[in-house]
């Protein structure tokens, strides 16, 4: 029962593995969104150049039955007449071209977070599975797709209603125009068609998208034993963690231990805290913490500074403040100069032999 427990999918996914998923390509994406996009950049299109393009092919279409009597039919002229052509068309369909291409890239950018998709990649073997491919025949999904493409059909037939309705309506049917108002009446139809299509495909594509983005999140969710293993991936192994800290600490102290027996001066509580300290004229803008520690590890720097000889000084208010604000390889808050300077100050008078020795110690540790 715990187990079953633990497999059944509960969880809400972690940013991870939603990356993760993106990049397998398990996001939710509607074709219907980039047909809305593709639809809408072909209307913005059609609507700011139409009457340019229309333009530059009633000039091209002029140009070329103008001359048609008079012009020798070779395969130079031919080919000469084909190249404007072709030029011209390509200049009026660049930017439709252009628009749809950057319609898609970014519907697809949209659906995908803007995330890149390596894995999405390459051939997937789970999917030619006959068996799976089979049950997916008969899916929940399938029926909804099925569902949304009756919409479309619904939707495409509809726009066509309407715009068929509007356009029977025009005076082109009901009595003579002039031969420009043809070309009008033709934008303006593809306008109406359009936009109509654009606004029943966008509700479709809205209510397309929500479900994938349901069905995506609901195939993301995780059991909280995967929850477990990847927290353990991304943590590390919570007793390595803690067996790396404790090694740590360890170095640490060794450093300090060893660095006690060129300190300038030990600063005791005297017996919960000691700190010890070093200050050299010209190379240290002010004493430098060499260790730090409180009871038991306070005690052993008190006895390796007693082992060298190193001056032991009894400030309470001190010792607490440097155990305090002080951090081990830097210098001592500036709060603490003055008192820390009467401190140095008496060990250097009393303690001159220690200090004549310590300039050889530290020459030999350095070494």
């Amino acid at each position: 029962m715990a187990d079953h427990e633990q497999d059944q999918k509960t969880e809400q996914p972690t940013e991870k593995h939603i990356t993760e998923a993106i990049e397998r390509g398990k996001f939710a994406r509607s074709s219907e969104m980039n047909l809305a996009f593709t639809l809408a950049a072909t209307l913005g299109v059609i609507g700011l150049t139409a009457t340019s393009a229309s333009r530059e092919i009633a000039d091209l279409t002029v140009n070329i039955l103008s001359h048609l009597g008079s012009a020798d039919v070779t395969i130079d002229t031919a080919t000469t007449t084909i190249g404007i052509a072709a030029s011209t068309i390509g200049r009026v369909l660049l930017p439709l071209l252009l628009a749809c291409a950057g319609a898609a890239l970014l519907s697809g950018g949209i659906q995908s977070g803007f995330q890149l998709t390596p894995k999405a990649f390459g051939v997937h073997w789970e999917q030619l599975d006959p068996v799976a491919g089979f049950g997916r025949l008969f899916s929940k999904t399938i029926i909804v797709h099925f569902g949304i493409d009756l919409l479309k059909l619904l939707a495409i037939s509809a726009a066509l209603y309407g715009a068929v309705k509007t356009v029977v309506n025009d005076p082109l049917f009901q009595s003579p125009v002039e031969t420009a108002y043809l070309g009008q009446f033709l934008f303006h139809s593809a306008l109406t068609f359009l936009g109509r299509l654009l606004l029943a495909m966008g509700v479709i594509a809205a209510v397309s998208y929500a479900y994938e983005l349901f069905q995506t999140r609901q195939e993301n969710r995780m059991s909280r034993q995967e929850l477990k293993e990847e927290h353990r991936s991304t943590e590390g192994d919570s007793f390595l963690k803690a067996a790396q800290r404790r090694l740590a600490r360890r170095l640490m102290r060794r450093q300090m231990l060893s660095a006690v027996s060129t300190a300038d001066v030990v600063v005791t509580n005297p017996t919960h805290f000691a700190v010890a300290l070093k200050y050299e004229r010209g190379i240290d803008n002010a004493p430098v913490v060499l260790a730090k520690g409180e009871n038991r590890f306070a005690q052993r720097i008190k006895a390796i500074a007693a082992e060298n000889d190193v001056p032991v000084v009894e400030n309470p208010p001190v010792a607490r403040m440097l155990y305090s604000l002080g951090s081990v390889g830097e210098t001592i808050p500036s709060q603490l100069y003055q008192a820390v300077a009467e401190i140095l100050a008496f060990v250097y008078r009393t303690h001159r032999y220690y200090f004549y020795r310590l300039k050889s110690r530290r020459t030999q540790a350095a070494g």
